[in-house]
């Protein structure tokens, strides 16, 4: 009897009858023979080399990220496959750093760190996190975590989607709320519409002040027309993606006044991994037992 060859990075993952595990340990992908992966999870955070495997997978028939942004992914997409992306797998480790981002730049912890290297005592006031009206651009799984969270401080939330699903306002009303936000979250897919969302019109309009914090992708916002709104000292940002990323040295957005950068750590937590085990091996009995996999976000 035949079965279905499934490789991701675990090796011990529990998988039911019927279904074949192969990984790193077994199964390198630069030295086996690729035809027989039929379902192939490409390795967390492994980039675009990772995902490149693909297409070098005559027989696959299902492609299953780790990650919840798919967006990279869809060039592999050719018809037979199905793929499926890590829908709540990094909900709260991506919900908690939205909120740590806010609350350290909110309260000037950038600055602090540098005055406690320098060995000064710099007391000043600085802006708050309490009382301060935040949009949620994007109120998917995520979206929705994020303002679960910040349900515990004294803020208001105003959340935007371009459908207006679950009580969030459209995205073609976000430029009359931004001169009032004090702090605009990013947590959408990267597609046509979104790419350059926040390009120089819409930062302008932005409140002096304000914090921009993006845990989406990178190029959701447009970095020349960012780092020149951060130059002058109008607004603050904390970035957890950038547009180019890995961001490279010497890149004029490192040495952008009042921004905040962690190199795309967002769901990458000592949360993820039982999370992202534990989605694998719900998706694997699915696939055994015959029934449609969960997460399904496109089809070739």
């Amino acid at each position: 009897m035949s079965t279905v060859k499934v490789w991701t990075q675990w090796s011990d993952l529990v998988a039911p009858p019927g279904i074949t595990l192969l990984s790193p340990e077994n199964f390198p992908l630069d030295s086996s023979d690729l035809s027989e992966i039929d379902f192939y999870v490409p390795l967390y955070m492994g980039g675009a080399k990772a995902l490149s495997y693909a297409a070098q997978m005559p027989n696959l028939k299902t492609l299953q990220m780790l990650n919840a942004g798919y967006d990279d992914a869809l060039a592999y997409l050719r018809p037979g496959i199905t793929l499926c992306n890590a829908r709540g797998v990094h909900d709260a480790s991506t919900a908690e750093l939205a909120v740590g981002l806010a609350i350290s730049s909110r309260r000037g912890f950038p600055e602090f760190m540098r005055e406690q290297i320098a060995g000064n005592w710099s007391h000043h006031r600085t802006a708050a996190l309490s009382d301060s009206k935040i949009g949620i651009v994007g109120f998917g799984s995520i979206g929705k975590k994020i303002a679960q969270n910040l349900s515990g401080f004294e803020v208001s939330i105003t959340a935007f989607t371009q459908s207006g699903r679950d009580g969030s306002l459209t995205i073609d009303q976000l430029d009359s709320h931004l001169p009032n936000l004090d702090i605009v979250i990013l947590i959408l897919p990267l597609s046509d519409s979104s790419r350059h969302l926040f390009d120089a019109e819409r930062l302008s309009k932005m409140k002096d002040g304000a914090l921009l914090i993006n845990v989406a992708r990178g190029p959701v916002v447009d970095t020349g027309a960012l780092v020149k709104e951060l130059n002058s000292g109008r607004i603050f940002a904390a970035l957890d993606v950038t547009d180019p990323e890995p961001l490279p040295s010497g890149h004029p957005l490192w040495s952008a006044k009042n921004v905040q950068i962690v190199p795309h750590i967002g769901g990458n937590s000592e949360a993820f991994e039982p999370r992202g085990r534990a989605l694998i091996e719900s998706q694997l009995k699915l696939l055994a037992a015959g029934k449609p996999l969960e997460h399904v976000v496109a089809q070739g």
